[in-house]
């Protein structure tokens, strides 16, 4: 509870500080922010030549916006949000897919209730490959996923982010989340035991 508080009350005071001018207060919020920004912009962007410029239109729509953040979440949960919806929007009028029909709507018992056995097994075998960032296998096969699915992934596993944080970022049901992060590590499983000898993983 007490980094809570520490974390709200220096969010208070950055942000207050942005608000009555001081640009270097609105750096260290960049400075703050500007990994897990471009972990979403990096996994929902596939065009190089736009990522810089959609980062560059997060911090400025950040910066225009900050005055209405109502510090219900922490302010890095805040940005991530911003981050994501600016690269949804660009997909949108790129009418680029975010996730894709990988798989049918219909969701499996297993996905909605999260069967505890299969969720065990799949966690067992993803978290050796997710002990080990550096895994150019493994991130060759998480950037064959969907852009969702790759975010997803990445907010989860890389940032450590929890269901509920990353539910305030996508605006997505937790439920939803589970599900979608459920498919994904079926199907990075699936590739990665399809395209690989086991001892090369």
């Amino acid at each position: 509870m007490n980094d809570i508080n520490e974390n709200n009350r220096a969010d208070h005071i950055l942000v207050e500080r942005v608000l009555s001018g001081d640009t270097n207060a609105f750096s260290i919020i960049i400075s703050n922010t500007e990994r897990l920004v471009a972990q979403i912009v990096f996994k929902m962007i596939r065009n190089n030549e736009d990522k810089k410029d959609i980062a560059q239109d997060i911090y400025l729509k950040t910066f225009h916006k900050l005055g209405t953040f109502k510090f219900q979440s922490k302010l890095s949960t805040w940005v991530a949000q911003v981050a994501y919806n600016t690269c949804l929007n660009y997909l949108e009028r790129k009418q680029l897919v975010l996730l894709s029909n990988f798989h049918s709507d219909n969701e499996t018992a297993d996905e909605r209730l999260g069967n505890p056995k299969i969720e065990s097994e799949y966690y067992d075998t993803e978290s050796a490959f997710f002990k080990n960032e550096l895994s150019q296998i493994l991130k060759s096969e998480t950037d064959k996923l969907p852009p969702l699915y790759k975010t997803l992934i990445t907010l989860y596993h890389n940032e450590e982010l929890s269901y509920a944080e990353i539910a305030q970022i996508t605006e997505l049901p937790e439920g939803t989340i589970k599900s979608y992060l459920f498919r994904a590590r079926k199907t990075l499983k699936d590739n990665l035991l399809k395209n690989y000898k086991k001892e090369e993983l």
